[in-house]
């Protein structure tokens, strides 16, 4: 294990306690967007250009900013937490999450597919694989650049809708007011 792996393992371990332990669901968006940014990292640093890079594209770049649209446009703060902040069953859920993680390793750690060789190296760099997207996968690229498009349009319309309905229902307050 290089320095550099354990510095960049440190701060998305860091990165994904912050985005559960929080209690603003803002700043727990910012803290999981360290922690794909710490992901994406170490996807570069173990030769992984196009993994690294579209972790940057879609996680950071698409599914942060969209979870942080929609928390905005939401107009929602979350609950307030008042009082204890843990529960009473702490213990239980420690528990349960330290049988699921030993039951894992342990199915991990028996299955006989450990025991094969490595597969062969391909050469699957970017280039390969944009050409492959262009060439081989035209219709499907198109075709979910379309949805997305479309979800976000329906998004922007219904955000305005919220918006100028509650305009109106301003203006409907203040007309109650001067009557």
């Amino acid at each position: 294990m290089t320095f550099s792996f354990a510095i960049i393992a440190f701060i998305t371990l860091i990165g994904a306690v912050g985005a559960l332990a929080f209690r603003q669901i803002v700043h727990s968006v910012l803290c999981l967007a360290i922690t794909f940014t710490g992901v994406a990292m170490l996807y570069l640093q173990l030769g992984a250009q196009f993994l690294g890079f579209a972790q940057f594209l879609v996680y950071i770049g698409a599914v942060t900013i969209l979870i942080l649209f929609a928390v905005l446009l939401t107009k929602n703060t979350g609950p307030t937490i008042s009082g204890q902040v843990y529960s009473a069953s702490w213990v239980s859920g420690v528990g349960v999450g330290v049988s699921v993680f030993v039951c894992l390793a342990w199915a991990i750690l028996r299955t006989p597919q450990l025991d094969r060789l490595a597969a062969e190296e391909t050469n699957s760099t970017v280039k390969a694989i944009g050409l492959s997207l262009m060439s081989d996968y035209v219709i499907p690229l198109e075709v979910i650049a379309l949805l997305l498009t479309a979800a976000m349009v329906g998004a922007i319309v219904i955000a305005m809708n919220e918006t100028s309905t509650q305009t109106t229902m301003q203006g409907a307050n203040h007309e109650k007011g001067l009557k």
